[in-house]
């Protein structure tokens, strides 16, 4: 029996990786931009606006969007939590985002310990307003 020759596979083409510059977008007075945040297949830059609020999660809606903003996703605040976490005061705060399987529920995120969970929208968290610009 002859030795067969095996074939190895071609290489495969190498996939060239380029980076894109982040260009920041223009901030006002006050504000910080935070990161990028991906939903879907849409990104967009978090920018923290200034100003603190205390309420329920409908006052506390209504103030972010007086603002110029809303109030951050629960993923948005996981970043506001890594990135700027000094801005904050060591309290829960409302996300923008109720719960899926319990009406009347929203989630908040602490900014003592980053524990993000659930509570009543009646009850009174801080809040803060971010504003998003689609990249």
């Amino acid at each position: 029996m002859q030795n067969a020759a095996v074939a190895a596979p071609a290489p495969a083409t190498p996939t060239q990786l380029t980076a894109t510059p982040i260009v920041i977008p223009p901030l006002n007075d006050g504000e910080r931009w935070t990161g990028i945040v991906s939903v879907g297949t849409q990104l967009h830059h978090v920018i923290l606006l200034p100003g603190d609020f205390v309420g329920n999660w409908k006052a506390s809606s209504a103030w972010a969007k007086e603002q110029g903003g809303e109030l951050p996703s629960h993923l948005e605040q996981s970043l506001l939590w890594a990135e700027l976490k000094d801005q904050f005061q060591a309290d829960w705060y409302w996300s923008c985002e109720q719960h899926a399987s319990y009406p009347g529920y929203a989630w908040v995120q602490s900014f003592y310990d980053g524990y993000q969970h659930f509570d009543p929208t009646d009850d009174y968290y801080r809040a803060r307003a971010v504003r998003r610009v689609t990249i």
